[in-house]
């Protein structure tokens, strides 16, 4: 039988090839070829995967970023027709019709590859197709590296020969790490072999907010602050990994929050962290006052401390005339989320 000779190509060959670029889906966020989207259970994935398919599916911005109008396929395998309708209903008043829903399909060990192609060759246009959740479609036996690394190369050469974007929507751990995207479950075969990785971790003092955390091939390693709101993840701010300030810290986002809706907040530091729900004890609250007090000036937000009867009172002021919503600074023009539909 006679060898297969492997093909090369030089330096120079290479640089006068004419490649086609690479193909975003959502522009410098969500690239062709096997993507992984982790996070703790319950903690929204799906709220966000059914608001990114509306999104691409009617080519508006996601996360501020903008996105190719195309045909997306959603597997939601651990959900009924009547959840994913009145989850669409909070989510949107017209549904696309190019957005296609299963939540049935078959594994990885079947036909489920082509089960997708099926799909794809009736509609040509397909770019996304969301698989939610991966420990659906993975075989039984795939915790040890090569068995992992094998589930996501069948995924991920599917994606690269159909030119699209597939997201698997998977766990983290509970042991947590300095590195977030070593939470993910199951071994370095999973994200090793993907092409980019997406952690979601909330932040322990206020559940309505986390960081999202992105790292991949053809994606720019950042951070995105998002809070959850009127039944969808809006993103707050865009930070390197390795930023760790005023806007990853939700405290104060959700500080930022409550003002704009209210403008105006008077009593002790007790009494704030009671006001925006938060799990942090009143010195520590009172420290990153005074640790983030420009930031919060940028903001718009002016606060005073003063003692009445032996109580340190703090007065916060939000103000309007100085900062529109409108203007050009990020912490007030990224905490105007919108409304859903």
């Amino acid at each position: 039988m006679k060898k297969k000779e492997m093909i090369t190509y030089s330096g120079e060959e290479l640089m006068q090839m004419e490649l086609p670029p690479v193909r975003f889906v959502v522009k410098d966020f969500l690239s062709q070829g096997l993507n992984i989207l982790a996070g703790q259970a319950k903690v929204g994935k799906s709220w966000m995967m059914l608001d990114l398919c509306i999104k691409v599916a009617k080519g508006e911005t996601f996360f501020g970023f903008d996105t190719e109008k195309s045909t997306v396929l959603y597997l939601c395998l651990e959900d009924s027709p009547n959840r994913i309708r009145d989850r669409m209903v909070k989510l949107t008043d017209t549904a696309p019709a190019n957005l296609h829903f299963a939540v049935m399909a078959d594994n990885l060990a079947g036909d489920l590859t082509k089960q997708i192609e099926s799909f794809i060759d009736k509609h040509p246009d397909t770019s996304l197709v969301v698989i939610d959740t991966l420990q659906k479609v993975r075989k039984a036996k795939g915790d040890m590296y090569a068995g992992d690394y094998k589930v996501i190369s069948i995924l991920k050469r599917l994606a690269e020969r159909r030119g699209i974007s597939i997201v698997c929507v998977h766990h983290t751990r509970k042991k947590s790490d300095k590195d977030p995207f070593n939470t993910v479950s199951g071994s370095t075969g999973i994200t090793g072999a993907a092409d980019n990785i997406y952690v979601m971790k909330t932040d322990d003092s206020c559940s309505d907010f986390a960081k999202l955390y992105m790292r991949g091939r053809d994606i720019p390693e950042r951070v995105l602050t998002i809070q959850f709101e009127n039944f969808r993840w809006n993103c707050l701010g865009k930070s390197s990994l390795e930023s760790d300030g005023f806007m990853n810290d939700g405290a104060m986002l959700s500080l930022l929050s409550y003002l704009k809706r209210e403008e105006i907040f008077e009593g002790t530091a007790s009494d704030l962290c009671t006001t925006l729900g938060l799990k942090i004890e009143s010195n520590v609250l009172s420290r990153k006052l005074g640790k983030y007090e420009n930031e919060l000036q940028k903001a718009g937000v002016e606060f005073t401390r003063e003692k009445k009867n032996h109580t340190r009172i703090l007065t916060l002021v939000y103000s309007h005339s100085e900062h529109g919503d409108d203007g050009d600074d990020i912490f007030l023009h990224t905490i105007n989320t919108p409304k859903s539909a």
